[in-house]
């Protein structure tokens, strides 16, 4: 009958460095503990640790020695015993830790980032998602795009936007940081991550208060001397028209802009923009004045026989440019006092200040209701509401003064 060898007995049966870099015997050295260095017969040297597990021997592989050291291998072994005495299996810890990098290492914020980008596209326009990209591009990849995810962390991202911010672009850093916390929220929901560290970084305290400045918009008591400027104008008639039927719809520049014939009804008087070409993905019915038809009627002798409304006096087949109705604002003198966008602001202020419904107002300007609650339950479009609306709009704006400039342009077309 074998002697009784009490576990602590493994543990003077020690390695020294001394005797390894001299050991060269095949075969299997123990250190204790279930550690030891196996030599091979082609000369390998391999740490190894052997142990139990639900009434199974195992075995668990360290690394090979001299590139883990004695004293590492030892940590390792503590590692494992530390495991055994938690009840789980350090091999199965192992294993999960290595498939768990390998995801980590496929999973890095660029191509989780262009996954997000794909995912989203939907719900922009060609034109935006190259925006984002490129935004992405300049100020996220070239620090973060190659690393993991689950190795970045939020004072990583903090430092990327601050330094968006410190060279004078705060909009800009507040944009990139929002949509880097989409990516993450993206990450987690697709598997790519466990959790979100980014979830409580907020613009307000990441970046510097900003003042806000809006758009300038045409003031409601210059209107008449407006009106008499842009019956004088001596541009392009594609121009004044499309400034005429802004004013008179209160849809953005690059609505009008992008205008196609197709999208009008003008039996019904209605105007239906595709979901494509507007800010928020959703169609967006518009209801037609008889001012803003007579103005289809005026353009309908100069390009109804194209596929634009509104098409580009250069380029026939291209709309108007972005800028070309700023220009023309400029152009009539209000260079730093009206912007093509600010004819919504002034829409918008008249007809709340005459007392009509915000919600109405709020559905013409296609803008989203932010109370999620009472945007599931308020899904009308208020068109009737719209066209009273509307109609009332266009005999304002002709009270001071639009009326005029409406004759006028018919001559000058």
């Amino acid at each position: 009958m074998p002697p009784f060898v009490p576990p602590s007995f493994f543990y003077l049966m020690k390695l020294s460095d001394a005797k390894l870099r001299v050991l060269t015997t095949v075969g299997k050295h123990a250190d204790g503990a279930g550690l030891y260095l196996e030599i091979t017969a082609a000369g390998g040297r391999y740490w190894r640790m052997k142990y139990r597990f639900g009434g199974k021997e195992k075995r668990l592989a360290f690394g090979v020695y001299p590139a883990v050291t004695l004293k590492q291998a030892r940590e390792r072994r503590e590692e494992a015993r530390q495991a055994l005495g938690a009840g789980q299996d350090p091999g199965e810890l192992k294993k999960t830790a290595k498939l768990k990098a390998a995801v980590e290492s496929v999973n890095t914020f660029e191509s989780v980032a262009n996954a997000w980008l794909e995912h989203q596209a939907g719900r922009w326009t060609p034109r935006t998602q190259a925006k984002i990209k490129a935004s992405l591009e300049l100020d996220i990849f070239p620090s973060l795009g190659a690393r993991p995810m689950a190795t970045i962390t939020p004072w990583n991202v903090m430092a990327a936007v601050q330094k968006i911010e410190a060279r004078g672009s705060g909009d800009m850093a507040a944009r990139v940081l929002q949509r880097v916390k989409s990516i993450f929220r993206h990450a987690v929901i697709h598997r790519c991550i466990e959790s979100n560290p980014m979830a409580d970084l907020v613009c307000s305290e990441v970046l510097k208060p900003r003042q806000v400045t809006h758009r300038p918009a045409l003031a409601e008591r210059d209107l008449p001397e407006f009106f008499d400027k842009l019956a004088d104008y001596g541009g392009d008639p594609h121009t004044r028209h499309a400034i005429r039927l802004l004013m008179l719809t209160g849809v953005r520049p690059g609505e009008v802009r992008g205008a196609r014939w197709n999208e009008f009804n003008r039996d019904e008087a209605l105007w239906r923009i595709p979901a494509e070409r507007m800010k928020m993905r959703n169609e967006h019915v518009v209801p037609l004045s008889t001012q803003a038809l007579d103005v289809l009627n005026e353009m309908s002798a100069l390009s109804g026989d194209r596929d634009l409304v509104f098409p580009s006096p250069f380029y026939p087949s291209k709309s108007l440019s972005e800028n070309t109705i700023n220009s023309a604002l400029a152009r009539l003198g209000y260079k730093g006092e009206a912007t093509a966008h600010g004819f919504r602001s002034l829409f918008s202020t008249v007809a709340n200040e005459a007392g009509w419904n915000p919600d109405v107002i709020e559905r013409q300007l296609a803008h989203i209701e932010r109370n999620q609650v009472r945007a599931a339950y308020n899904r009308s479009i208020y068109l009737q509401d719209r066209q009273k609306l509307m109609q009332w709009w266009a005999d304002y704006l002709d009270s001071r003064g639009a009326k005029k400039m409406g004759s006028q342009l018919g001559h000058g077309a």
